[in-house]
């Protein structure tokens, strides 16, 4: 199944009237259904994109999501790459089957359960089925002419390309000034993790990316792991998904990086990693305290990368976005906190 093989729709959804294009798109991928029976719920989660889901009362949880882009994300997302990827998770056994995809949005299959909290995000059987999805995913193979050298830096270059010089709004320029670290002392930053993290010896892998805590589906019943949203998907270093992930434990609308898990919770959640990495992958070898304490080491450098890497995208969301958020704050948090964590992760060293 390729790009080709999804429906395309001449179809441009309205994000003030998105339930009428909703409709439009649900009488096509479900034309058994009553259209004055069917309702919809409003996601509000996401600070990417408006998300809308379709259903008939009797089953909610045969429910269809319909995605509307956020304004100017084309900047920041490929979202060919993101069609590639849908069909790609979803043949891997890893992801939401796409039904159709229209001028500005999508329309894909409800992965029911419950968003995860910084509280179950931590109990050992819900973080042991994150990690057994997280290397189902990464153990997913290339397509033929797909990208698979590291993301990481190649994005966080072109962000910077497209950051704002100068806000029209003079509040939020006044903030942007005395706020966050200006264009050359950001790429200086981006330079030095560069020569930091990428002489380290990490495999690469198909990555999430993007693995925050409302992206993480519990689906009790099935006792299964969900992971949505794959705009953000591809090849990277596989430290990063995990660095990223313990980052977000901090959540998003209300950020609290006291939050970030302590090396005792790292050690147990690694341990647990590569103990289920090797079982996947059938290689009989004890996972040793040096081991860990390794991984240790390298996903908390690349920790740094994934505030580095969020910090600057919320500055170019900051420009563009018509979503209710403060993308500026969020990337004043987000660069605060790689400052402040800086010198003390790249002392980490490797044990010997």
């Amino acid at each position: 199944m390729s790009n080709e093989c999804v429906l395309r729709v001449d179809l441009t959804l309205d994000e003030n009237n998105l339930e009428e294009g909703a409709l439009k798109l649900l009488s096509l991928v479900r034309p058994e259904w009553n259209q004055e029976e069917i309702k919809f719920k409003v996601f509000t989660a996401g600070i990417s994109n408006k998300l809308i889901g379709g259903y008939l009362p009797k089953d909610k949880s045969d429910m269809v999501l319909v995605r509307i882009y956020g304004k100017k994300t084309e900047l920041l997302i490929d979202r060919e790459a993101e069609i590639r990827t849908f069909v790609l998770l979803h043949q891997a056994g890893c992801g939401s089957k796409l039904y159709a995809r229209c001028n500005n949005g999508l329309c894909y299959e409800y992965l029911p359960g419950v968003v995860l909290d910084p509280k179950t995000v931590r109990e050992e059987r819900i973080y042991k089925l994150i990690i057994k999805e997280m290397i189902k995913m990464h153990s997913i193979k290339p397509q033929d002419g797909a990208v698979t050298s590291p993301c990481l830096f190649r994005l966080m270059d072109k962000y910077l390309s497209i950051v704002p010089d100068k806000f029209e709004d003079e509040e939020k320029q006044q903030r942007y000034i005395k706020t966050v670290p200006s264009h050359d002392q950001l790429r200086k930053e981006v330079g030095d993790l560069k020569s930091a993290l990428t002489c380290l010896e990490m495999p690469i892998v198909f990555c999430h990316n993007d693995n925050l805590l409302a992206n993480i589906i519990f689906n009790e019943q099935k006792g299964k792991i969900s992971f949505i949203d794959y705009e953000y998907a591809a090849f990277n270093y596989q430290a990063y998904d995990i660095g990223n992930h313990f980052c977000e434990f901090a959540g998003v609308e209300e950020v609290d990086y006291n939050l970030y898990p302590n090396k005792e919770f790292q050690m147990k959640w690694l341990q647990e990693f590569l103990t289920a990495q090797n079982e996947a992958n059938s290689v009989e070898k004890k996972v040793t305290e040096r081991d860990v304490e390794s991984l240790y080491v390298i996903v908390n450098k690349f920790a740094l990368a994934s505030h580095m890497f969020w910090g600057i995208w919320a500055l170019v969301q900051s420009h563009h976005s018509t979503i209710d958020f403060d993308f500026l704050e969020y990337s004043k948090l987000r660069l605060d906190e790689y400052l402040r964590r800086k010198d003390a992760f790249l002392a980490l060293t490797l044990p010997q």
